[in-house]
């Protein structure tokens, strides 16, 4: 179960804290995801556990007050990364939950030797396109049909150091 947003006046002061994923923390992290995206968008159980579980998999979630608000799911070969899904619920939006994850997750990713993250997102996704472009992600491409139901997605990337 999807825990119960705090009041807004108390939501600017909660901290947040940034821990690595366990398995304990699945059903957060798919609840969060099925709260997150449409169906056919949202990533199935099997889908999700897979991705958890491809080499150099790493994930982060975000906790406020020990409870899963966010989590950050990236995985990498040799010198390119891949964010497969940031995931913020929406209560937490825009309380800079997403640009801690992704900024902890590219400190990460750097340190295990990538220099270069790529991305999807939906072309009709503006709040995304504008979250990923003020982290310095550029449009390199438009990846036609990525979606289910045809929907296009931009290829996005971004160098690290």
């Amino acid at each position: 179960m999807i825990a119960v947003p705090a009041p807004k006046q108390a939501r600017h002061s909660t901290k947040i804290s940034l821990r690595p994923y366990t398995p304990d923390d699945f059903e957060a992290l798919y609840e969060i995801d099925q709260a997150c995206y449409v169906p056919g968008i949202a990533y199935s159980r099997p889908e999700l556990r897979a991705y958890l579980r491809f080499p150099n998999a790493d994930c982060l979630i975000a906790t406020i007050r020990g409870k899963p608000a966010g989590f950050c799911l990236t995985a990498y070969r040799e010198t390119r990364g891949h964010v497969i899904t940031i995931d913020v619920l929406e209560a937490y939006r825009r309380h800079k939950i997403g640009s801690r994850l992704l900024e902890a997750i590219e400190s990460r990713l750097a340190q295990a030797g990538v220099n270069e993250v790529i991305l999807e997102t939906a072309t009709e996704n503006h709040s995304a396109i504008a979250f990923w472009e003020k982290h310095g992600y550029r449009t390199r491409g438009i990846w036609k049909g990525y979606y289910p139901g045809g929907r296009d997605a931009y290829a996005m990337i971004k160098s690290i150091a």
